[in-house]
């Protein structure tokens, strides 16, 4: 049985997002998807919690027929050394054979720790980052489009909208001070 680890801070889980997933599956029998910087919420860049996340992945792969067996989520924290990070992973996660990831820094970690590293195929990247779907939220843009029914249905529940622009105004408002102040 092949294994694998897809690493994702998934604020929100995107369109992009579900097809790396999808392209994930495809090459492996069971897929660790790894919440990232789980301990952030609340913050311009990180506006979702780890449970808020794990609920829109899990809805989003349900609604597409995903065989809830063949994944699992582990939510995991930053660690303030950088090497130790994905030691801290291999703590978490039971065995995986690969790493499944587009960010060179993880990449490069992961490979330094012994791991073989692939990259998944990127979908419409121009937009579908989580950077452009909070932008677009914070702006009243249509952000919709580029989020499954099921994330946008969990950050309506969760007064998410509100959340972002509420962070966003509050960092512009503090010419960018508010993050580094809350970041510590």
């Amino acid at each position: 049985m092949l294994r694998g680890l897809l690493v994702g801070r998934f604020q929100p889980f995107h369109l992009g997002h579900l097809s790396a997933v999808e392209h994930a599956l495809g090459m492996v029998d069971l897929l660790w998807l790894v919440i990232g910087s789980a301990q952030k919420s609340h913050e311009p860049k990180n506006p979702f919690t780890a449970g808020e996340r794990l609920e829109m992945i899990k809805r989003a792969l349900d609604a597409r027929g995903i065989d809830p067996r063949r994944w699992h989520a582990v939510p995991v924290y930053d660690a303030d050394v950088h090497y130790l990070w994905v030691a801290q992973v291999n703590m978490l996660v039971p065995r995986y054979d690969i790493v499944l990831t587009n960010d060179p820094f993880t990449g490069m970690l992961f490979r330094e720790h012994g791991r073989e590293v692939r990259e998944v195929p990127l979908l419409n990247r121009g937009e579908l980052s989580g950077t452009e779907v909070r932008r677009r939220i914070a702006m009243d843009g249509e952000w919709r489009i580029l989020v499954p029914e099921q994330v946008a249905a969990v950050i309506d529940a969760v007064d998410g909208a509100r959340r972002v622009k509420m962070l966003h105004a509050m960092h512009d408002g503090h010419g960018g001070r508010y993050a580094h102040r809350h970041d510590g």
